[in-house]
């Protein structure tokens, strides 16, 4: 077990397009994402969004201009429709050591893989299908090559991560891998109750008061 490894670093809103993602922040945040960059190894790009010194949420999706990768992309974007509505489908979790932290999780979070931002570099679980692990409510691990936490370098507009609640109606078990990962602070289980399953949902204090964010 590693106590207090782990902490939230993002969470992601995925979306058929920027434009879309973008949209669908501004609607429940009252705040339109920056741009971010692409990712070459995922035919990816993104928008960013601060929610903290070191936490920020992100919009992603198929860059339609870039090549397809060979692999599944992340985030299950390839099985995304044209029309989807975005939504909150995943969050990624913060580590000191990749190894370590996937080695102490009883969940399968996915192979160890290098990426690539622009000047910034990382690694981080992914699933060789790309779907998150556990429909999303499990999270990806990622190590920074950085010293600067990319947070940072974003524009403040007020915005912060109250709390992010992961619904799932095994709701010991999902304790149990946060209690793995030392994950403590700002994160919540919740028994689902009705027809979902899972799900996800983003606690966000605004300068206009209390929103949520979900899948």
């Amino acid at each position: 077990m590693i106590q207090g490894a782990c902490h939230i670093d993002h969470i992601t809103v995925t979306a058929p397009t920027l434009e879309a993602g973008a949209e669908f922040v501004r609607q429940a945040l009252g705040i339109v994402p920056q741009a971010g960059g692409e990712h070459p190894r995922m035919g990816t790009h993104n928008l960013l969004l601060r929610l903290g010194d070191t936490l920020f949420l992100e919009v992603i999706s198929i860059n339609s201009g870039a090549a397809a990768p060979a692999r599944p992309r992340w985030f299950g974007l390839d099985a995304m429709d044209h029309d989807a509505a975005p939504s909150l489908s995943a969050w990624i979790a913060r580590t000191p050591d990749i190894r370590a932290s996937v080695a102490a999780c009883p969940e399968a979070l996915g192979d160890i893989e290098p990426m690539s931002r622009g000047a910034l570099d990382w690694l981080i679980t992914i699933p060789a299908a790309g779907a998150p692990p556990l429909n999303g409510i499990a999270p990806a691990l990622i190590q920074w090559s950085t010293e600067v936490h990319p947070a940072t370098r974003l524009q403040d507009h007020g915005l912060s991560l109250l709390k992010l609640e992961l619904l799932h109606p095994e709701p010991e078990r999902i304790r149990r891998m946060l209690l793995s990962l030392g994950l403590h602070e700002q994160v919540c289980v919740s028994p689902s109750i009705g027809e979902r399953a899972d799900g996800l949902v983003a606690h966000i204090n605004t300068p206009q008061g209390l929103r949520l964010l979900s899948m």
